[in-house]
């Protein structure tokens, strides 16, 4: 017990000398707090980016689901969120340029300078905040998860240390303390997610014989529709368009766009990210499959623990507390991100508009940390839900955003109003879903939220043009692309549901059906490689 506490303690103080390190002047401009002057290089950036996207959920939910759906969920994540990335060259780069060109701060920022709309801007900040906090929320949960089976510290006091740990290098730093603890925590996380499943690999004899063992006794955990019998085609399907609509959506990932050194740093991490989420999310799904073995009946929120529950019973003090400290990583790379960027849109787009300076300056911001920190603890407190049914409803709220964005950076002209209708409509349909007075069917709601969403943005915006005659759409530049519709033809071979049902051949201990998505992933890296130099190309001589 003691040397598990030593090397927490250790982890907990290097984060904050880190953060100390890379802090800001507590008077510093927003732009230097929010966006470390936009200087953000492709190393740091790939780092925080990763790191802040990658969170409790991608260490103790994709684990607890591995252990219910096995690697069912795998595709899902590994495959689903690095075709993501596709939106870091369609939204990011002209994100980039809005933000260089107008110095903006936040995505309501943007929004209002896209349309010229405050109202609009506050509705899509009121957004972000609310869908938010409930994501907040997962980051203390899994903290109070880990310290609790680690230490044998009460839950509570768990998500309360680590959120005060968070806060305290979150106020002093800003955005470069932030990148540099999340490139530290990232890959804290990579190496210590390795070291997780080698040794609970090892412990039921290798990485193929425990594969072997799983597979005599839960089958289902080998093939789609997975061990609850959940994933079925429309699921699969809805997944991975919910990780495309809502990951870019996410303020903490919205924001970094802004802070990027320059344009060629964005094009970089699209690339590499489809590789690091394969190897990342392959891991904490492969210990919650092995997790089985140890803890054979775990229901429920109880298979979100399966990986400290495991590290703590076939470990070492020493090892089981490093192990650990890679959950930590995730969900505080994760949390001081949320907080970060929560703030600067509390500070440029919601105290504006109740005080008379427009004077702006970072402390309400670190004010507004505070406050989200206790608004995160409260909801952690008893949390209602397992961490993938948190995730996956507060992540459909932020994905009805995504018409607003990639219609306002790409049509000739834009209409408040379609924004507006748009937002609400498909929130109310979000919330109609979540009362039960619709049933959801086949697919998850983001698909019928989406279709709602895009819809009423599409027929407004048509009206509105109707009624100033104005008939014309400029279509982009990318929608004529031959790569478009290289990744589109990926997207549609990544729906492989000719392979439903099948766990054999198997390679290594797991089936085949997983080297395609690994595969799919590496062509995908390579076409958008391919768009990246042609387009460079395109620039260099001229063409818009």
């Amino acid at each position: 017990m003691v040397v598990k506490i030593a090397v927490l303690i250790a982890y907990f103080v290097l984060v904050l000398m880190i953060g100390l390190i890379a802090r800001t002047r507590w008077k510093s401009p927003s732009e230097t707090y929010f966006l470390a002057d936009r200087k953000l290089g492709t190393l740091v950036l790939l780092g925080t980016m990763v790191a802040t996207n990658f969170s409790a959920f991608t260490v103790f939910g994709t684990s607890g689901a591995g252990y219910r759906e096995g690697y069912a969920f795998f595709p899902i994540m590994g495959f689903g969120t690095g075709f993501m990335a596709l939106t870091f060259w369609l939204l990011g780069r002209k994100i980039w340029q809005k933000g260089r060109e107008r110095n903006l701060v936040t995505p309501p920022e943007l929004v209002s300078e896209l349309y010229k709309s405050r109202g609009l801007s506050f509705i899509f900040a009121l957004v972000m905040i609310i869908f938010t906090i409930p994501y907040l929320a997962l980051q203390p949960m899994a903290a109070g998860y880990v310290l609790e089976e680690l230490v044998g510290l009460p839950y509570v006091y768990g998500c309360i240390l680590v959120t005060v740990i968070i806060v305290l290098y979150t106020l002093r730093g800003g955005l470069r303390a932030v990148a540099w603890t999340d490139l530290f925590q990232g890959s804290v996380m990579f190496i210590l997610l390795l070291a997780s499943l080698i040794l609970v690999a090892g412990h039921h004899g290798g990485f193929i014989e425990a594969n072997q063992k799983v597979m005599a006794s839960w089958p289902e955990l080998f093939s789609r529709p997975g061990g609850s019998g959940k994933y079925t085609a429309g699921i699969w399907f809805s997944y991975i368009l919910l990780w495309f609509f809502c990951d870019p959506m996410f303020p903490q990932l919205f924001q970094r766009f802004f802070s990027a050194k320059t344009e060629k740093d964005l094009s970089r991490i699209m690339l590499f990210y489809p590789l690091v989420c394969t190897v990342v999310f392959f891991m904490p799904i492969a210990v919650g499959v092995f997790g089985r073995l140890s803890f054979p009946d775990l229901v429920g929120k109880q298979a979100d623990r399966i990986l400290p529950m495991t590290l703590t019973l076939i470990s070492g003090d020493a090892m089981a507390a490093l192990v650990m400290a890679a959950g930590l990583a995730a969900l505080m790379s994760t949390m001081d991100s949320q907080l970060l960027t929560l703030s600067s849109i509390f500070t440029h787009d919601i105290a504006p508009l109740f005080r008379k300076t427009k004077r702006q300056s970072s402390a309400s911001g670190r004010v507004f940390v505070i406050c989200l920190s206790l608004a995160g603890l409260a909801l952690a407190y008893n949390p209602p839900a397992t961490i993938l049914q948190i995730a996956t409803q507060t992540f459909t709220g932020l994905a009805v955003l995504f018409p607003t964005v990639i219609f306002g950076l790409y049509l000739k002209k834009v209409y408040a109003p379609s924004a507006v209708l748009s937002i609400l409509f498909g929130e109310g349909v979000l919330v109609l879903f979540y009362l039960k007075w619709i049933t959801i069917g086949v697919f998850l709601p983001v698909v019928w939220v989406m279709l709602v969403t895009f819809s009423v943005y599409l027929l407004t915006h048509a009206v509105l043009r109707w009624k100033e005659r104005a008939f014309s759409i400029r279509r982009p530049r990318w929608i004529q692309s031959p790569y478009f519709f290289m990744l589109g033809g990926i997207f549609v071979l990544s729906m492989d549901f000719w392979a439903w049902g099948r766990s054999q051949p198997a390679f290594m201990g797991i089936p085949m059906w997983l080297g395609y998505f690994i595969l799919l992933s590496a062509v995908q890296t390579a076409v958008m490689l391919a768009w990246v130099k042609a387009a460079g190309r395109e620039d260099a001589s001229g063409g818009r």
